[in-house]
């Protein structure tokens, strides 16, 4: 029995981790051993719900919030966890808890962080908007907006500016211009590009174990190459081996790496 789960290293708890899925899966579900060992399963990996979250700690928000939100994804992740694939818990577990904090961002969050004295001004706005506007017959202007709720006139407009990062076009939205060939175009097409840096932590997150699990003279071959940038024959007189057989090495390690980035398909 681990008394502090919270408290174990993330180095010991991926070893922990394997031993503790393995009872899991062995334990009748909804039986009190069930539950210790799915909870201590939960508290040991709350460091990899942290190291996940800290890529959105910039949105502004509290970071116990995004970290409870991430341990939604990493219980997913426990529940449906196969010990029959060979893949660390860890790279299965990522995609879950980053899915899990995104969807609350696109689902419960502004589009575009907005200060709070702005969004509570928009809900006044709103209102002030409704009442004025079946008041007069018609829609109020700035200033009258601004003498109703008590603001200056570049309040009043900010607030209404902000309100505009409450909601977000769809990038698949129809550009709408009336030019026929433009008709289907959407807003994806003609702004933004990809941003590779986006996938990198997911990735390093994925490969770091996949590395680990290579013997000592692959890790050598890939570090002298990928790292120190060594030639193919630079790395044979190194290790004393023709450049062919270094060649072969480092595809067969390249593969390993491959498929356990994408185990169902095997590509890169």
């Amino acid at each position: 029995m681990i008394e502090a789960p919270y408290e174990v290293a993330p180095r010991d708890a991926r070893a922990l981790t394997k031993v503790f899925l393995r009872e899991l899966a062995v334990r009748e579900e909804g039986t009190e051993g069930h539950q210790y060992v799915r909870n201590t399963l939960i508290e040991m990996n709350t460091s990899l719900v942290r190291y996940a979250a800290g890529r959105f700690r910039a949105r502004g928000d509290e970071m116990e919030d995004i970290v409870q939100v991430g341990i939604i994804g990493l219980i997913k992740a426990i529940d449906r966890f196969d010990l029959s694939r060979e893949v660390e818990f860890a790279t299965f577990a990522v995609p879950y808890i980053v899915g899990e904090i995104k969807r609350f961002f696109r689902d419960s969050t502004w589009a575009v962080h907005v200060p709070r004295r702005l969004q509570e001004a928009r809900v006044e706005l709103a209102k002030a908007n409704d009442e004025l506007g079946a008041r007069l017959g018609r829609a109020p202007r700035v200033a009258e907006l601004a003498e109703a709720l008590d603001l200056s006139e570049e309040e009043v407009v900010e607030a209404q500016i902000a309100a505009n990062g409450y909601h977000t076009a769809s990038l698949d939205a129809a550009l709408g211009n009336g030019d026929e060939e433009a008709a289907d175009a959407a807003l994806v097409d003609v702004i933004g590009e990809e941003d590779p840096a986006l996938e990198l932590f997911e990735d390093f997150h994925t490969l770091a174990p996949l590395v680990e699990r290579l013997d000592e003279r692959d890790r050598l071959l890939l570090h002298l190459r990928f790292v120190e940038e060594r030639t193919q024959s630079e790395i044979g007189t190194r290790l004393g081996v023709s450049q062919m057989h270094v060649s072969r090495l480092l595809a067969r390690a390249l593969a390993r790496l491959r498929e356990g980035m994408l185990p169902e398909t095997g590509k890169a």
